[in-house]
Parts: structure tokens; sequence; C-alpha cells
């Protein structure tokens, strides 16, 4: 059992929910990025995003896109991402997940990357653009590597295709709370509760809630409603990036106990 599959497989079987932090590699930089995760992980993190800088994020929103931008703009690239995961993996209890669109994967070629990224230590990979129709592929030389490929399921989605993804996803499936991009939101659309229903009537395996989650309570009320894991991005990349690099490495330790806790 792949990495990413066996942390949900044994948090289910405590009664547990997955607590999932984002972060954007290299903002402020990569030295913190490492430091950023050690701290994740030591305050509660089951398992860990990463997010590749990219100049074109169609998923995210404004606070994720100008961290990329940052990161970008210090010349932050993929290979220097794997290099520092390298060197932070081996530490780390909290299994990581890649997020990345599908252009740097092409560019590289899908059996290349694969390799790359279980190389450097990565367990998992979400692909936000990955299209259904051409996720075939991916799954086959992801699969070579052990690499979970989570996919994404829109509130928009009907049911043959929330189906269709459910039965491709691998790891978790990763519902998107809301319809636009990423970005802390004050509360979370009542929609949600029905596709949790829906999609544990299309499926068993673990569905992970993102995009919106900004708080313990509402990290709180998403397990209530029957998530198997809460993703929380943008909330984590703007106190990572509001402060200085010392400073808001503390901040977001308590943030992560205080997300943790919620979800007891």
């Amino acid at each position: 059992m792949a990495q990413v599959s066996e942390r949900f497989h044994t948090l289910k079987s405590q009664g547990l929910c997955a607590l999932i932090p984002f972060i954007t590699a290299g903002d402020p930089d990569l030295d913190t990025t490492a430091k950023a995760l050690m701290v994740l992980d030591r305050h509660g993190a089951d398992l860990i995003e990463l997010g590749v800088p990219y100049s074109d994020p169609l998923a995210d929103g404004p606070v994720i896109q100008a961290a990329a931008t940052r990161a970008l703009q210090q010349g932050v690239t993929l290979d220097q991402v794997l290099t520092m995961v390298q060197s932070v993996a081996p530490q780390l209890q909290a299994p990581l997940i890649l997020f990345t669109y599908y252009n740097p994967i092409l560019n590289r070629g899908i059996d290349t990357f694969m390799a790359d990224i279980a190389a450097a230590g990565v367990a998992g990979l979400v692909v936000p653009d990955l299209p259904l129709e051409e996720v075939d592929a991916v799954l086959q030389a992801a699969a070579a590597h052990a690499i979970d490929v989570t996919l994404l399921v829109a509130p928009t989605s009907p049911m043959a295709r929330i189906q269709a993804i459910a039965q491709q996803a691998q790891g978790f499936i990763y519902l998107v709370s809301v319809t636009g991009v990423t970005g802390m939101r004050s509360e979370l659309q009542g929609r949600v509760k029905d596709l949790l229903d829906t999609l544990k009537q299309a499926t068993d395996k673990p569905v992970g809630v993102g995009f919106g989650v900004s708080d313990p309570d509402q990290a709180k009320q998403l397990r209530g409603w029957g998530a198997d894991g809460v993703i929380v991005g943008s909330a984590f990349v703007k106190r990572l990036a509001g402060e200085s690099p010392e400073a808001a490495l503390q901040t977001i330790g308590k943030f992560c106990q205080s997300l943790k806790a919620a979800l007891q």
C-alpha cells in the first residue's frame, strides 16, 4: 500500500480525520520551506501538500498565486524544490503530497517526472488541471513508483463523472468545497455536506475537503459532515508570508496545533 493510502487507512482505523496543511515551496525561500515542513510535521499534520510554484496557477486564489509569484521571482525551480524535499523527507512522519500543474509533468516527461519525485521522497500527487480523460498515462507511471495520484471532484460535477473520478482516484478523493479558486472563506457552503454524502455513496475511498477552509471551526464542521481529511492552504500560506521567517514558523506551528485539536 502506498504511503498516502496507508496513512488514511491507519487514521480511519483509529476514527481520526486527517489534517493536511498546504504551503508553497520557495516562499519566502526554500530554507524556510524546509523548516516549515518540519514544523507542520511536529505540530499535528497527518499529510502535507507542497505546492510547486507555477506561472499560470489557474486553481489558486490570490494568496497562493502571490506566493508562487514571489518564489518564481527568486528563481525557484522544480529541481530545487525536489532537492530540498530529498533532504527533508527522511525527517518527516507525514507523507508529502506534491501539488503541481500538468504542464511541468508533460515538459519533463510523465515517467521521468514520477521517477524523479519518488526518488526525492514524494508520496502523493495532486494535479488540479489534469482532465479525467487523460489520467491513464499519469496513473500508470505513478503506480510504477508507488505514487498515489489524488483526483479532484468539483461542486458542479455530475454524478456519472463523480463516480468515474472516484473509481480512478488513489490515496484519497479531493473534494473542492467551492466553485472557484482557492482562498479563505468565512463559511462553508452547505452543498459540501451533500457532496460528501454523494461521494460516500459512490465510493469507500477517503475524501479530503479543501479550497476555502480557513479556521478550526470549519475543520471541525467538515469532520462532523463526514470528511476523512481537511486541507488548509491559503490560511497557512498567508501566515507564513506575513511575518519574519522565525516568527512565521512559530505562528504556523500554533495554527496547525489548533486545527489538529479541532479534528480530535
